[in-house]
C-alpha cells in the first residue's frame, strides 16, 4: 500500500484538498505528521471527508518513518549537493520502481515553505521530483501530490509470484547494524568517519534493493559469522 504523507503541513485547505485528490485517484490511508488540521481542511475535501476522517496523526517524523517499510521523499529541488548519494526519481521511473513490490510505502511531502528539510529526504530511502520550468519551479502541495499520484495510479503494484514478505525497515537496519560491526572488527576504513560514510552508503543501497526478509536473513547470517570469526582471532 502507497501512503501519502503530510510532514507538518500548513494550510488546512491543503489537507483537504489532498484527501479528495487520494480518492479521486484510488489511494486510502493519509498520515499526517503534527497536522494544521480543522473545518476548512474538511470543508476542501468535499466527498473525501472520510480520508480525513480515516487519517493516521502522529507527533513527529520518526514515528511516521516506522510505518513504513520503504519511504519516498519528494522535492522540488534535486543535486548532488542537496540530496547526496543518489538521484532523483521522476514519478514515471518512480512508478516502475515500485511496480511488483508489496511492503507499506510512505511517499513523503513537505511543508508547504520549505518543503522537507535535508536531514528528513537523507533518511528516506527514495526521492522523486517533478520535473517544472526553470522559470517557476515550486508547485504547491496539492498539485505536487495529484501529480505524483496521478502517475502511481496507472500502474498499481501487484503481488509477488513467489508471493514473499517484504523487509521490514527494523530487518533492514539490523542488516546495516552486521554490516557496521564487520567494518568495525575489520578497522576498514581507518578513518572513523569515513567509516560512518561506508555505512550511510550501505544503508542506502539496502533501502533501494526492495529485499525481501528472507532475503536479508539471508544475507545477515554469513555477515554475522564472518564478525565472529575475526573475533576470535
Amino acid at each position: 500500500m502507497i501512503s501519502p504523507v503530510l510532514v507538518e503541513p500548513e494550510g488546512p485547505a491543503n489537507i483537504g484538498m489532498i484527501a479528495r485528490t487520494m480518492k479521486n485517484f484510488g489511494f486510502s490511508r493519509l498520515v499526517l505528521v503534527n497536522p494544521n488540521l480543522s473545518e476548512e481542511s474538511y470543508a476542501y475535501a468535499v466527498h473525501a471527508r472520510d480520508v480525513l476522517e480515516n487519517a493516521v496523526i502522529v507527533d513527529t517524523f520518526d514515528e511516521a518513518l516506522e510505518l513504513f517499510d520503504l519511504t519516498v521523499g519528494t522535492t522540488g529541488k534535486p543535486g548532488k549537493r542537496f540530496i547526496p548519494y543518489r538521484a532523483p526519481l521522476y514519478p514515471w521511473e518512480l512508478r516502475e520502481t515500485l511496480r511488483g513490490y508489496t511492503g507499506e510505502v510512505g511517499l513523503f511531502f513537505g511543508r508547504e515553505s520549505i518543503g522537507l528539510k535535508n536531514e528528513e529526504l537523507e533518511r528516506l530511502d527514495l526521492i522523486v521530483t517533478i520535473p517544472t520550468s526553470d522559470a517557476y519551479p515550486v508547485m504547491n502541495l496539492a498539485q505536487a501530490v495529484a501529480v505524483i499520484l496521478y502517475e502511481l495510479s496507472k500502474t498499481r503494484p501487484e503481488p509477488s509470484a513467489e508471493a514473499l514478505k517484504p523487509a521490514t525497515r527494523d530487518e533492514k537496519e539490523a542488516l546495516v547494524r552486521v554490516w557496521a560491526e564487520l567494518l568495525n572488527v575489520l578497522n576498514y576504513p581507518k578513518d572513523e568517519e569515513r567509516r560512518a560514510v561506508f555505512v550511510k552508503v550501505f544503508r542506502k543501497a539496502v533501502g533501494r534493493a526492495f529485499l525481501y526478509g528472507r532475503e536479508v536473513h539471508t544475507l545477515i547470517g554469513p555477515l554475522r559469522r564472518a564478525v565472529k570469526r575475526l573475533e576470535e582471532c
